[in-house]
């Protein structure tokens, strides 16, 4: 009976949705359809946000998109014998049509994803097959690589049924023998400081002849000389909890054609964008949105793909396919690929399993998407998903919406000079009333702001994904026409992610943000100008000119992302909560470790007055550890100290000088998963529309009076220190 009542629930959709994409092109009854579509999706959302009704919610959502692209297909392009306004007009046309297009290609993906998958063995269990761990680096530093080397090496998994490599290659005979003498006396310290620190945390050294193919033949080097049922991949910032393999083998045990299991990577620091608005505690993540709905709904149709590190792969399927593909820079996605024409399966598992930084600067942001979005071009251009053989039908459509998702630069530039054709140029790219282009465009931008919420709304904030497209837009196009004219120049290049920022400055690639900004600024006294100067056209320049403001707004608040705040930490510290003593000199102290993270910590001592300590003081802590460490230990500097309830609250830094000390630390920050998933959870937040928007307002008029305020300062400096107008301006 349920069956039949939701047919005829779908049926009474169907038909609503016909008859509101075929209507007569007529003013009021849009607007009374609208209306009517709208009052619909926010009462289905009031009272159920899963199940049909979802689905109905968004297919009445669906009825206004495909009404709003017929309007725009046969009542609005400009005609062909006016070529200066049809070429701009038929640019704006295809970039909204492209915006559709995957609109759809996203509903079809994340309509109704994976449900969290909770399968986990048992480390006693004596069935479990070998496992190579993986860790590839060029040019990170042994602290770093320590860290996370003995956090693979301490995973909750059969000590002999588990080896972890260290594939170097900033070591290589290539680079050891290279004329220049720097680099290659670099290259060989590399080389004698990683065989230590290897041996010293009973890990696999390992590196090559010469540096080809980058990070995918680094690692099928290692392919080589493993030997392991399972390969575990980890990049060298990427530190994995101890449940990690308990959470990912079992899946292999299950099914023989399984390939790659995917867990989400978590990051301890802020990137860019969330340092500099400061958003990285409140607001959902970037890759939340990815990670905790976009794989899920990929996971669906068997299209979850491999996204370099925090996952496992079976060795057989990679041999099979020649080992990880190295056509593109993004091997990662492109194995995944080939192996799902092979017939091999994939699953993904949405928990947090390992905890990494990303890029910390915009510079280095910048270049690691510039490095996806060539990648991606790279795979569109020589693997062709759409057409690849072997691929389902729901297969070739995931893949499509992961690779032509990286066209987004396009639109967005075309987005962005679209109204100032009108206000500069007086081009007509649309042939529409300015009161019909309000209430089509206001429907179509309501719902599609709506279906978003339906489909994201605890991951992503209104606004927020058209402000990371506009930030990356900028150089990004440049990017995607160099590949797409020479799909085979880009090469692999490692993202800085260690990184800190010890003075507040503008990033250098701010400069075309500031003239985007201030030219946009220029189209509003071009919109009063016209609004006074043809009033019979005031309706169309008022529309023309609430377009170029909302641009202003999405270019302001570029402004704060590209005015880098100072910041000498690295990371966030996450709450541990852990006993542990302090030892001063021959004092020991009962103390409590009350946040850390992989550089220090913040210690409560109770009974210790603050004239006991000084800054700079040397100490140690002692707290018990999940898995046995000969050195008990870990030495610290005294760095902050501050009155505490009963005691003192002191700041400090590690100061590891041992193989156990990066032990201990792996142990202390990255011995339960558990704290990561808390993390998250805390900041999805459903923000809702209307207080997304205020919101987003707000934050856009706070950061362009900062984006403006270290412009001025940086000039002011620049003056005070003599530089010429000339360098000033470069």
């Amino acid at each position: 009976m349920a069956r039949i009542g939701y047919a005829l629930v779908w049926a009474l959709a169907a038909v609503v949705m016909t008859i509101l994409i075929t209507l007569p092109i007529n003013l009021q009854a849009h607007l009374v359809a609208g209306a009517l579509v709208v009052g619909s999706m926010i009462l289905l959302k009031l009272f159920t946000r899963q199940g049909v009704w979802r689905q109905i919610a968004l297919a009445l959502g669906t009825s206004i998109v495909l009404r709003y692209a017929y309007w725009r297909t046969t009542s609005t392009l400009p005609p062909l014998n006016q070529p200066e306004d049809f070429i701009p007009g038929l640019l704006v046309y295809l970039a909204e049509m492209y915006s559709i297009f995957m609109l759809f290609l996203s509903l079809f993906v994340v309509m109704r994803p994976m449900a969290p998958r909770t399968l986990k063995v048992s480390s006693s269990d004596p069935d479990l097959p070998t496992v190579d761990v993986f860790v590839p680096t060029y040019n990170e530093e042994a602290a770093l690589l320590a860290t996370t080397l003995a956090s693979a090496k301490a995973m909750d998994y059969p000590a002999d049924k588990l080896t972890v490599w260290l594939l170097d290659d900033g070591g290589t005979v290539q680079k050891r023998n290279s004329e220049n003498i720097e680099a290659a006396q670099e290259a060989e310290e590399r080389y004698v400081e990683l065989q230590k620190l290897a041996a010293d945390l009973d890990c696999r050294y390992l590196t090559r002849e010469r540096n080809e193919h980058a990070k995918a033949g680094n690692m099928n080097n290692g392919l080589k000389v493993s030997h392991g049922d399972l390969i575990a991949v980890f990049d060298a910032d990427h530190a994995p909890a101890r449940d990690f393999l308990t959470y990912t083998v079992g899946y292999f045990k299950q099914t023989e054609k399984l390939f790659l299991v995917q867990t989400p990577h978590f990051f301890l620091n802020p990137d860019p964008v969330e340092r500099n608005l400061r958003t990285f505690e409140t607001m959902p993540s970037e890759n939340e949105m990815f990670y905790g709905i976009i794989q899920r709904g990929l996971d669906k149709w068997d299209a979850s793909f491999f996204c370099g590190s925090a996952a496992v792969l079976r060795r057989e399927a990679l041999q099979q396919t020649g080992g990880f593909s190295g056509v593109s820079i993004t091997e990662d996605a492109e194995t995944a690929l080939e192996l799902h024409a092979t017939g091999w399966s994939s699953v993904y598992v949405d928990r947090p399993l390992i905890a990494g930084l990303q890029p910390a600067t915009f510079t280095s942001f910048i270049g690691q998407r510039s490095r996806w979005a060539q990648g991606m071009m790279q795979i569109l251009r020589f693997r062709f998903p759409p057409g690849k053989r072997g691929l389902s039908i729901p297969q070739r459509l995931c893949y499509m919406s992961s690779t032509l998702f990286w066209l987004f630069p396009i639109t967005r530039w075309v987005f962005l000079l679209a109204p100032l054709c009108y206000l500069f140029f007086d081009l007509e790219i649309f042939t529409a009333s300015g009161g019909e282009f309000i209430a089509y465009t206001s429907s179509y931008m309501l719902v599609n702001l709506m279906m978003q919420n339906y489909l994201y709304g605890r991951f992503r904030w209104p606004w927020i994904s058209e402000l990371y497209e506009f930030v990356q837009a900028v150089y990004l196009l440049p990017a995607l026409i160099s590949v797409i004219l020479n799909p085979s120049k880009p090469t692999f290049k490692v993202t800085a992610k260690n990184e800190s920022l010890d003075t507040a400055r503008i990033s250098e690639l701010a400069r075309p943000f500031y003239i985007i900004f201030f030219v946009l600024l220029f189209g509003v006294v071009m919109t009063v100008w016209r609004i006074y100067a043809e009033p019979y056209k005031a309706d169309v320049a008022l529309v023309v000119g609430g377009w170029n403001l909302l641009n202003i707004l999405i270019a302001g608040c570029a402004l704060g992302v590209v005015s880098e705040r100072q910041e000498n930490r690295q990371s966030r510290r996450i709450d541990v909560r852990r006993r542990c003593e302090i030892i001063l000199g021959d004092r020991v102290v009962p103390a409590t470790v009350e946040d850390a993270s992989v550089g220090g910590a913040r210690i409560n001592v109770v009974g210790l007055r603050p004239q006991d300590v000084e800054r700079g003081m040397t100490a140690s802590i002692r707290f018990k550890t999940s898995v046995e460490i000969p050195t008990k230990d870990l030495p610290i500097t005294l760095r902050t100290i501050a009155p505490g309830a009963k005691g003192v609250m002191l700041g400090c830094r590690y100061e590891p000088k041992v193989a156990d000390h990066y032990r201990l630390i792996s142990d202390l920050i990255f011995s339960s998963s558990d704290q990561w998933t808390k993390f998250q959870w805390s900041r999805r937040v459903n923000i809702g529309i209307l207080r997304g928007t205020i919101w987003f307002i707000g934050l856009s008029v706070y950061q362009t009076g900062r984006g403006l305020g270290y412009l001025f300062q940086s000039m002011r400096r620049d003056r005070s220190a003599g530089v010429p107008a000339e360098k000033r301006a470069a």
